[in-house]
């Protein structure tokens, strides 16, 4: 926003229907009237003051202006460039994008059937990828209420005895024209919107129905499910999950609630949700840790039940430094009363490597991939109760 204001005196036009989308105006004083022509009759459509916005319609749909503007009384205005929409439009969501230039072209519509003239959408095409990402999160609620989507269970091994100690629960959605939709992108979209709550109460649904299923003699293994930044804000989803842990006569202990490192940085929030966990039982992992956002600081005030080594330093385990960081991480995780868990196992080398640098648990394609309920039984020799 420029600095510089622009003074007007009564009478004074800001702007005529033709000219050029140079930006918009905010109003600091005065009035200022909106209106179109018709011939020789002049229709106003707005009357403005101090602190409202105009001639931004015709910088966002990129023509030529469609009405005037004159200033009432004497006035100051401060410029707004056209550059700085032009920037804020292209790091803007892209439905909201697709809204705005529907809401554009819509005003445009109306100024024409007042003027009689031809209405002009140079520069408004619709923005494809936005449409069809509105049309995947209609599709994804309809999914939610149809009962559509899939939760999958990915083994989790002891790497010490081999025993498979618990499952992560992935959900997965196959959509009945695209095919599988990329968890990537359906997730993504959930979180964008409020979606994410009711996706992450099917979820955590599904994962007490399966950890009421499975028993073996004294095994019962957990079950681990990730918590997204949404379900940490809302203050009763902690209720929420010891209410279902309740219904399905499930042990509090027997679910984990991964928190991704990209949320950690909300510390009070955080502070607050392992408090009423652990007060309740339920364990928490950190998950993904060493992506970007590790902070010593984190582990050190914040009390974690569990740490997931991220799958990039699995891969290269191979060069000595990267062992030896592993080795520390789980020496330091251990030193902390926690679990480490290795991600994204997929050979033998690896599985060895992390046993002899003392990890407790493996996930990956090595120790399994997600699979159904009814695989996971027949799988692990698991029985479910009736």
């Amino acid at each position: 926003m420029s600095s510089e204001r622009i003074h007007l005196q009564a009478g004074a036009r800001v702007f005529d229907a033709g000219d050029e989308p140079t930006g918009a105006f905010l109003i600091e004083s005065g009035r200022i009237e909106i209106s179109v022509d018709h011939g020789a009759v002049r229709t106003s459509l707005a009357l403005l003051g101090p602190g409202e916005m105009f001639g931004e319609m015709a910088v966002i749909g990129n023509e030529l202006r469609g009405n005037s503007a004159r200033a009432l009384e004497p006035a100051v205005l401060v410029p707004i460039a056209r550059s700085e929409f032009v920037e804020r439009l292209r790091l803007a969501d892209p439905v909201v994008r697709a809204l705005l230039i529907s809401q554009v072209s819509r005003y445009r519509s109306e100024i024409a059937a007042l003027t009689g003239s031809r209405v002009s959408h140079v520069g408004m095409q619709g923005d494809e990828g936005a449409l069809d990402k509105i049309r995947l999160e209609s599709e994804l609620r309809g999914a939610l209420d149809k009962d559509e989507l899939e939760v999958r269970f990915q083994p989790i091994v002891d790497i010490a005895s081999g025993a498979i100690a618990g499952y992560e629960a992935l959900t997965r959605w196959q959509h009945p024209e695209r095919g599988e939709v990329p968890p990537t992108e359906f997730i993504k979209l959930a979180e964008e919107t409020s979606l994410i709550l009711p996706v992450g109460d099917y979820v955590l649904t599904r994962v007490c129905e399966t950890l009421s299923q499975l028993s073996s003699g004294n095994l019962e293994p957990f079950v681990a499910m990730n918590v997204s930044s949404r379900q940490i804000a809302d203050p009763r989803f902690v209720e929420r999950v010891l209410r279902m842990l309740r219904q399905y006569r499930v042990a509090p202990d027997r679910i984990k609630l991964e928190i991704t490192e990209n949320l950690a940085f909300n510390h009070a929030r955080l502070a607050s949700l392992l408090k009423r966990c652990h007060a309740a039982g339920v364990h928490v992992a950190l998950d993904d840790f060493g992506t970007g956002y590790s902070n010593l600081n984190l582990l050190a005030s914040l009390h974690f039940d569990q740490i997931k080594l991220d799958q990039s330093f699995i891969r290269a385990l191979d060069d000595e430094r990267t062992a030896a960081l592993v080795k520390t991480i789980a020496t330091m995780a251990r030193d902390l009363d926690c679990d480490l868990i290795a991600e994204g196992v997929e050979t033998p080398a690896q599985y060895h490597a992390l046993r002899e640098l003392g990890c407790r648990y493996a996930q990956g394609w090595l120790v399994g991939r997600p699979q159904p309920l009814s695989e996971v039984i027949a799988a692990s020799g698991l029985e479910a109760v009736r």
